[in-house]
């Protein structure tokens, strides 16, 4: 668990970035709770964290971030609080452009789409096609995700093509496993960060974490700054990174 310290970027080695950064937003009720306010009120304020977020690590030259919005799990949660996430979702992928403040990222939808409403499925087309042309970094939101769903599918691929006889099982190896999970043709995550306190997983990107620098912060979601981003790459460019080697 780390502390952060109140700096600016200026220390930050921007040749040695994290190029694929992995975000579990977790505490907005906590936050909220702690303040006397419902729910609702801490994801609205995780929204806007996400807003500022995105643009520091666009403005720093990240290439990809993945934020955990809504997992295969979180349906378990009150349908109110369910409902009021699907709309939030729904306003931040209708109002993409203005949420962003007109920067240049391009946003992705990874996860499930079975269970989502057609709306939503419409608006997460739309929502891609328009910012499918843009060259900054790319928005991964993981809507309606789950790492184990995510690998039991890319087999389930990977069975109907040996099936079809257009693969054979000694072929299968792990870049044609790949090939089929949601983040198919991206990087693996670099740096996996996730707040509020909590250290694990929750079923966040099982494969693409596997080499991942993880670092878990104290702060709730809604409190989490550029600045806090910043001292997790400082922790980031500080570990040694060996992938098994010596």
């Amino acid at each position: 668990m780390f502390l952060f310290r109140k700096r600016d970027n200026k220390d930050i080695d921007m040749s040695n970035l994290p190029q694929h950064i992995g975000i579990i937003m977790d505490g907005n009720g906590r936050w909220a709770k702690k303040r006397g306010l419902p729910r609702s009120a801490g994801h609205k304020a995780g929204a806007e964290s996400l807003k500022k977020i995105v643009t520091e690590a666009n403005n720093m030259g990240i290439e990809y971030i993945t934020v955990y919005a809504f997992s295969t799990e979180n349906w378990k949660r009150p349908k109110a609080e369910v409902d009021y996430l699907m709309n939030l979702l729904m306003d931040y992928l209708i109002n993409a452009e203005k949420t962003l403040a007109g920067e240049n990222v391009r946003i992705r939808a990874i996860g499930s789409r079975a269970e989502l409403s057609e709306e939503m499925c419409r608006q997460i087309e739309k929502t891609e096609k328009l910012t499918a042309d843009r060259s900054g970094i790319v928005m991964n939101i993981a809507l309606n995700y789950g790492g184990r769903e995510e690998l039991v599918n890319a087999t389930k691929k990977l069975c109907r093509n040996v099936a079809e006889g257009k693969l054979t099982p000694d072929e299968i190896d792990e870049e044609k496993l790949e090939q089929e999970l949601y983040t198919a043709n991206q990087p693996d995550v670099d740096l996996l960060i996730r707040t509020s306190g909590e250290q694990r997983l929750s079923n966040f990107m099982l494969w693409q974490v596997s080499y991942a620098e993880m670092v878990f912060v104290k702060k709730a979601w809604p409190d989490f700054k550029p600045k806090d981003l910043h001292e997790c790459i400082r922790i980031f460019q500080n570990r040694g990174r060996r992938f098994g080697g010596i």
